[in-house]
């Protein structure tokens, strides 16, 4: 085995280290910290790690930070963003809720997360609250959107919630809004003491 091959194999075994053990509060690790671990050609070892993934179903996402085409990235985006492993296919339901997750606080989740992408990614925090509100009582809804702020999943500027960096890595929110938009409206049906 030459030399590079082995050089190779040990940086790839050293970035699956850096992505795989959960340094920091926020999973996932920046694009500079790989750079200084693993060299300038850090990309190039991502992309051979990705692969390696692919085997047991992960994936390496790259969340830039701010709004940044990644078609038109340059080498510095790529060193402040964010690499984060995740699932390569959507996780089971099952799997989600036995990781600590109730089904109403998913069902919210996804309402929320619904509602701000489909009026262009910013929502006045009183319009999620009442939204969330006509299902759950107050305490409730407060409780869910400080822990949907607190996971990263939502964010907070002045009043508006946005959608968070960890939504924009574990969801496909695309495929959500179609999800939503595909399922049928079942109407309640009527009480026998109705006319």
């Amino acid at each position: 085995m030459s030399r590079r091959k082995i050089d190779y194999s040990a940086k790839i075994r050293r970035a699956a280290q850096l992505l795989l053990v959960q340094r920091h509060r926020k999973p996932g690790v920046k694009g500079w910290e790989l750079k200084r671990a693993l060299g300038r050609n850090y990309l190039e070892i991502i992309k051979l790690l990705d692969e390696e993934l692919a085997k047991f179903g992960f994936k390496i996402k790259i969340v830039f930070q701010g709004e940044v085409d990644a078609s038109k990235a340059k080498q510095e985006d790529y060193d402040k963003a964010y690499y984060v492993v995740t699932f390569r296919e959507p996780a089971k339901v099952s799997d989600i809720i036995s990781a600590g997750w109730r089904i109403d606080d998913l069902g919210a989740l996804a309402a929320v997360l619904a509602v701000i992408n489909s009026r262009g990614g910013r929502v006045n925090r009183r319009d999620i609250e009442k939204i969330l509100g006509e299902k759950l009582p107050k305490w409730r809804v407060d409780y869910l959107i400080d822990k949907f702020l607190r996971f990263g999943y939502l964010e907070d500027e002045d009043g508006y919630l946005k959608i968070g960096w960890r939504a924009r890595v574990e969801i496909d929110l695309d495929k959500l809004s179609m999800l939503i938009l595909a399922t049928p409206i079942k109407e309640s049906k009527k009480s026998e003491f109705e006319n």
